[in-house]
């Protein structure tokens, strides 16, 4: 096998090379999809609670704050576009929130899910059509061969349909994780976007429950000083 291998990146380096740049680009594409999916996530269950004491204790503009400078993908988009519509009532806020779910959430996490499903189908018949020529150029060389009257011409032409087979397993072994892969993340995307819409009812819950904190007391005026006495009013005062 490892002859064989070593013969086909020998010998048919131009199917190789292209079926290898296909199988890099996979797998750097997985690599950067995973990393996306992990700066995103969120930990509601220790987000909550902290989001909920901001809440009571500095007011919407105060979460609001707070939010926007989260990693998450839930309470840097979906509270922000929540809270900034708040104050115009529940409607608004459910608006708000199913608008960026929509256009700009959703969108962010099925990026670069299109190249890889596209790299895994066109691997696999890239893998094919070289193993096609392949095949081609060995029965054309078995059928000459023959015509030559070559002993063994046929028996020595075999090696190089095993080789025209290397074509087709690469293309499939780029294109197996792609489509696994794709499967996965598009699962994952499904209860992404139902966890988002429990936290949406969540935060709209809060939000109607939540009293702003009252405003602090203005600082007292200072007490106006006392207008001088002009020194002839004080010697008639005198008299």
């Amino acid at each position: 096998m490892a002859n064989a291998l070593k013969e086909f990146i020998s010998n048919e380096w131009y199917f190789f090379f292209p079926l290898l740049l296909m199988s890099m680009t996979a797998m750097a594409l997985i690599i950067w999809r995973l990393l996306l999916n992990n700066s995103a996530k969120t930990n509601m269950g220790v987000f909550l609670p902290v989001f909920t004491a901001t809440l009571a204790k500095d007011g919407i503009d105060g979460a609001r704050k707070f939010c926007s400078v989260q990693s998450g993908l839930i309470p840097r988009k979906l509270f922000v576009a929540g809270l900034d519509n708040a104050k115009q009532g529940a409607a608004a806020m459910r608006k708000a929130m199913a608008n960026t779910i929509e256009l700009e959430i959703l969108p962010e996490m099925n990026f670069l899910l299109a190249p890889m499903i596209a790299i895994g189908k066109i691997a696999t018949m890239v893998g094919l059509l070289l193993t096609v020529v392949s095949m081609i150029e060995t029965f054309s060389a078995i059928g000459e061969a023959v015509r030559n009257n070559e002993q063994g011409g046929a028996g020595a032409q075999a090696g190089k349909i095993g080789l025209a087979l290397f074509a087709t397993s690469m293309g499939l072994i780029t294109a197996i994780p792609l489509v696994f892969t794709h499967v996965i993340l598009k699962d994952k995307i499904h209860k992404f976007e139902l966890e988002m819409k429990s936290a949406g009812q969540k935060l709209m819950t809060l939000i109607a429950n939540h009293k702003e904190p009252p405003a602090k007391p203005a600082a007292p005026a200072a007490a106006p000083a006392a207008k001088p006495v002009a020194a002839s009013e004080a010697v008639t005062a005198r008299r």
